[in-house]
């Protein structure tokens, strides 16, 4: 095989690879990924604060009073939209049992059985009113997309932790704890000019 042909063998191959769809890449939403708070417009000259919140997450849960009264006081001037995030490590039970969940544990279990047992899992630590929601995410694949989306954007934009909140696309406070109400006003009120 001469030179010539080499390269002519490296050019094609560098087309056919350039040429090929990438099936692996992050699709960026159309609209905010999210759960709006209110109206879901935003308009020029509003403040949109975006939160990655997780559900089990008790500084999550301890930001929502605050946040909700400042956007209750500053009313259509600020905008919020939340996004999901599960991070693994805040649910400690999960870490107790994992050994169930895989390697030699699951290895000549089938896809049902092992799904059978994450909700049999799942309903101890949530309860039972989610035993139905979380069997439908095991077979929603609008779901598992829209999931995957929102991880990778949090990911993306450098979410580590939760909370972690944005106001106008900037970081705000200290990633991964609770923000009180005089810190959501301090930052808030310059933006809004009061």
């Amino acid at each position: 095989m001469g030179l010539r042909s080499k390269k002519l063998s490296v050019v094609l191959l560098l087309l056919l690879c350039l040429s090929s769809p990438i099936s692996g890449q992050f699709n960026i939403p159309a609209r905010p990924d999210g759960l709006w708070y209110g109206d879901k417009r935003l308009e020029p000259g509003q403040i949109l604060i975006e939160a990655f919140l997780d559900p089990v997450c008790p500084d999550s849960r301890d930001s929502w009073p605050p946040l909700k009264k400042a956007l209750e006081d500053y009313g259509d001037r600020v905008k919020l939209i939340t996004a999901k995030l599960w991070y693994e490590y805040i649910a400690e039970a999960f870490f107790n049992n994992q050994e169930n969940f895989y390697g030699d544990s699951t290895f000549n279990l089938s896809r049902a059985i092992i799904t059978d047992r994450i909700v049999k899992f799942s309903i101890k630590a949530l309860g039972d009113s989610f035993q139905s929601a979380i069997e439908s995410g095991f077979e929603n694949n609008a779901t598992d997309y829209l999931t995957r989306v929102g991880f990778k954007q949090g990911c993306i934009r450098g979410v580590y932790a939760t909370p972690y909140f944005f106001v106008n696309g900037f970081t705000f406070a200290e990633p991964g704890s609770a923000q009180n109400y005089s810190t959501w006003r301090n930052v808030l009120d310059p933006l809004v000019g009061k």
